[in-house]
């Protein structure tokens, strides 16, 4: 007889092993949800990811721009001719060098031309504003290329 109960005591704990075994795992279903959350999670820091991005190549643009303005601004005033070209404010060593576009990154900017004098002794006209050659906007609509 205590062959038989101490048998069966043997199969009860190998049940309960087995049981064990089970229950310090996971369950496919607990799999399946945290891989789902980790998803939804890396898709949210993907979308902030690129809303960094394009906000600090919005920012680079705005200084780009601000600083390529006063060149063509101080270049015009000292030389008193306008400039033709980003070459000549290079050249003249008002720029170290021409910067990349923050949106296209290349050095292709866009030139605006005009007639305008900035003071009564400028001998020629030149270039007189320059713009982004992007063709995406930013957040309200605007387009780069007109900033």
């Amino acid at each position: 007889m205590k062959d038989w109960l101490q048998a069966a005591k043997l199969r009860g704990h190998e049940r309960r092993a087995s049981r064990r075994w089970w229950l310090a795992g996971f369950t496919l279903i607990e799999l399946m949800i945290v891989i789902a959350i980790i998803m939804i999670l890396l898709g949210i820091a993907a979308v902030n990811y690129r809303t960094t991005i394009r906000k600090s190549r919005e920012a680079v643009l705005k200084s780009d721009l601000q600083e390529l303005r006063k060149a063509i601004d101080n270049y015009t005033l000292d030389k008193q001719n306008a400039p033709q070209s980003l070459e000549d404010l290079h050249g003249a060593g008002y720029l170290r060098s021409i910067p990349n576009d923050p949106m296209t990154l290349q050095p292709d900017w866009v030139p605006q031309f005009d007639t305008v004098v900035l003071s009564p002794d400028q001998n020629g006209t030149g270039m007189v504003d320059i713009h982004s050659n992007s063709a995406l906007t930013d957040d309200n609509g605007v387009p780069y290329n007109t900033w």
